[in-house]
Parts: structure tokens; sequence; C-alpha cells
């Protein structure tokens, strides 16, 4: 055998050796990778994520977990029927009683308490048709009566449904020349009130967030009946086998937590807080 004959022999076999090698690392490697990469989807409403509530308490989540989260923003009804189709693993909302429903269809489970905040009537600062003050359904019968401009989201999400409670206990079946549905979420709908010198019902976080207020002003607040109730539960696997029940249950035994509780109450802007635990009540 030439020499040449021979170090080309030796280099062929270094060169499968290390493939072998090369093969055998990404062997051992791929189950710490794909811990790294656990990930869950959570559907839930505008508002967790347009206050900027998420972007607050998500990296701490990631940090105590590893889990990343991906947050699909929809209306709540739509992100009810996000979890009813097995496309999230956890669904974050704010309807109790289209919740409860979702739980007794089998649609979720491990269904809890997480935190709340209010909602309140916005409207033009000059308040042209008398609004000011405690009473929401006094409000919405001054505002029919007046005709007055007035956004609703018209989207089946827990703003929406809270909206059409209140007129109904206002006993209000003409709700004036001036209602208009945008079928939009908070933002867009408050964009559109401030634009046009509307009133329009919003959660508080989502206001205290909105930074194009023109002259917007928040006209009733401190109703009971404005009371704003968050829950958050896992989508059933038995319905969905591919749900990753696992991460699921963190997420949700993290947000209920007293460190997911106090991530909650510590964000604030300008100095108000936006959301209130009330997990353990």
């Amino acid at each position: 055998m030439t020499r040449n004959t021979r170090n080309t022999r030796i280099a062929r076999i270094r060169r499968t050796v290390a493939g072998i090698a090369t093969v055998a690392i990404g062997l051992f490697a791929a189950p710490a990778t794909a811990q790294q990469a656990a990930s869950i989807v959570v559907a839930s409403t505008t508002s967790t994520e347009q206050s900027g509530l998420f972007g607050h308490i998500l990296p701490q989540f990631k940090q105590a977990t590893g889990i990343d989260v991906k947050v699909v923003a929809l209306g709540t009804g739509q992100a009810l029927d996000v979890g009813r189709r097995g496309d999230a693993d956890v669904v974050f909302v704010h309807d109790a009683a289209a919740e409860q429903k979702f739980v007794d269809e089998g649609h979720g489970i491990e269904h809890r308490k997480v935190m709340y905040n209010d909602f309140v009537l916005i409207g033009p600062k000059d308040d042209p048709a008398a609004t000011k003050g405690k009473d929401i359904t006094g409000a919405l019968q001054k505002l029919a009566a007046a005709n007055a401009s007035f956004v609703s989201r018209g989207d089946k999400s827990g703003t929406h449904a809270a909206e059409l409670r209140y007129w109904k206990a206002a006993a209000v079946d003409n709700k004036g020349a001036g209602y208009k549905e945008c079928g939009c979420g908070m933002g867009p709908a408050l964009n559109m009130a401030a634009s046009s010198g509307a009133y329009v019902l919003a959660d508080r976080g989502t206001w205290l967030s909105f930074k194009n207020r023109a002259d917007l002003a928040v006209l009733v607040e401190g109703d009971k009946r404005l009371f704003n109730q968050y829950g958050v539960m896992v989508v059933n696997p038995e319905r969905h086998p591919h749900v990753k029940q696992a991460e699921a249950r963190k997420f949700v035994e993290w947000v209920v937590s007293p460190a997911g509780q106090e991530a909650i109450a510590a964000y604030k802007i300008e100095g108000e807080q936006l959301f209130f635990p009330n997990a353990g009540q």
C-alpha cells in the first residue's frame, strides 16, 4: 500500500467517525432542545393583551417554568370558540356565564378565578347626553333618548356581552340612531370613539393603557354591576388529545399561585393598578 493510498483511507475513516459523532450528539441533544422549546397557546381577550398585562407577566412565567406562551387575542366569545376547536391549550377570558357553559359542555377543565377589574363608560368630556355618575343603566337610557353616538364592539367579546346585559337591565330596546357596532377589539373601538366623539363601554385596563384619548374621559364608574371578573381554564384533553395538558396546567397553577398573583397586582400604568388578583376568593 502506497503512502498516498494509506493517507486517503485514514482521512475517510476520520470523516466517518466525525459523522457518527455528530449524529450521536444530535440524538442526545434532541430531548434538551425539545424541553427548551416547550410552548403553549393561550386564547385570551384583547383586554389582557392590549392593556400590556401579558407583556408584564409572561416573561416571569417563562423564567419560572421555561415554557413559552403564544397569545391569541380575540373577543371572549371567539377565544372560547378557539378552545372548542382545540386550537389552544388554555383559555383566559372574562364572561362568567359563557365560561361556565364552556365547562358544562365538557370543553374546559381546571376552571379558576384569576383577577378582576371593572368596566367604565367613556365619552366626550363635555358629556352632551349628561350620563356622568355611577348608574350605568340610567346612563344608557339617556344615550338612547338622545340618539347619542355610541360605539359597540359588536364582536361577542366579554365586554360586548356585558354591554348587552346593561342595555337589557336598562329596558332599552331601541338604542338610538347613534348606536353603531364595529365588530372590532377594544383598542379599535376606543380609537373610533376618540375620532368621532362617541361614547363607548370599555374595560378599565385597556382604557388606562390607551394613548389616543383625544377628548374622551371616564364618565360612569363605581356601579357594582360594572364588576369584571376574569377566569382561566385548561382546554379539555379528553376532547382534544393533542392539548399540552402538563404545560397548560402549569400556566393555570402559576397565574393563581402567590407568584402569579403578585405579578398581576404589580402591573401598573402611571401608578394605577389595572387588575386585582382574587384567585383565593
